[in-house]
């Protein structure tokens, strides 16, 4: 397969690499390219998941930017980048969705036509709702987020007290109360994430700065939420998610929700599925 490999530097000097998969077929969609955007510890060259989107946005004639970000992969190198020490915060760029991975993607991007969108997993997905929602970005149309996990510390609080979200809060505020300094740890819940005490705190701290139901409303452009049945059904961070957005779709009418049956985080057995979903939204939502 023939990509374009392309890179940012951030303000903070930091290279993140991507591809560049251009379309294989005349345009279909009145979308020019759409920028993938991995979750918690991925890369843009591992998703079987983002193969199956590409495969199919090339054909339609939509080229596919697949990006790292500063939380690609799981290697803290100077200065860090990895997912333990991954963060979303406004880079006040011209090109400001591009502080999803630091400044530069949404403006590679934009480069390969006028009409841009993106497409994130997991915290990718709610990265490009953050990024949209605080520092608004012309040049990007669309938004699609696959399973953005709700980091909400309020909601969390509802689990029994014997849970590993307990378990995980307490240890650390007993190391930090005899002047240890807490280990990063490997959670499972809400979700399977490994974060050190302070990334635990900015993403599920009781400001929930990152619960995208409070900012998804916000997003100037299309959005497509989806969700996965089983994940909807066994995973705290999803659980209620699906109906609490109805009330923001009350609000935001370019707002559409897909819960597809059957499919877990990463949508193993149902990826067929998922793509014609996103693909009608897209022919729907961009006339």
């Amino acid at each position: 397969m023939l990509v374009d490999l392309v890179q940012v530097t951030t303000r903070d000097g930091f290279r993140l690499d991507g591809a560049y998969q251009a379309p294989t077929a005349a345009p279909v969609l009145p979308l020019d390219a759409l920028c993938l955007v991995h979750g918690t510890g991925g890369n843009f060259y591992t998703s079987s998941l983002f193969d199956a989107l590409a495969e199919r946005l090339r054909a339609l004639g939509c080229g596919v930017l697949r990006v790292n970000t500063r939380g690609h992969d799981g290697i803290a190198p100077r200065p860090p980048s990895a997912a333990a020490a991954d963060r979303v915060r406004p880079m006040k760029s011209p090109t400001s969705a591009g502080m999803i991975c630091g400044p530069g993607w949404t403006g590679c991007g934009s480069r390969r036509g006028r009409a841009f969108g993106l497409l994130g997993h997991s915290f990718g997905a709610v990265k490009a709702l953050y990024a949209l929602a605080h520092e608004p970005d012309q040049t990007c149309v669309c938004v699609v987020a696959l399973s953005p996990p709700r980091l909400s510390y309020s909601a969390f609080c509802t689990v029994p007290t014997h849970s590993c979200f307990w378990k995980l809060t307490i240890a650390r505020k007993h190391s930090c109360s005899r002047g240890r300094r807490p280990r990063s740890s490997r959670s499972r819940c809400p979700c399977l994430m490994r974060f050190p005490p302070r990334a635990t705190s900015r993403s599920m701290g009781p400001d929930e700065r990152y619960n995208f139901l409070r900012f998804v409303g916000q997003v100037p452009c299309p959005v497509l939420l989806t969700f996965g049945g089983q994940e909807v059904e066994s995973n705290l961070a999803f659980q209620g998610v699906p109906e609490a957005l109805q009330a923001v779709r009350a609000k935001h009418r370019r707002l559409a929700v897909d819960t597809v049956a059957g499919g877990d985080h990463f949508y193993s057995g149902v990826r067929a599925e998922l793509v014609a979903r996103v693909e009608a939204w897209l022919r729907a939502a961009l006339v």
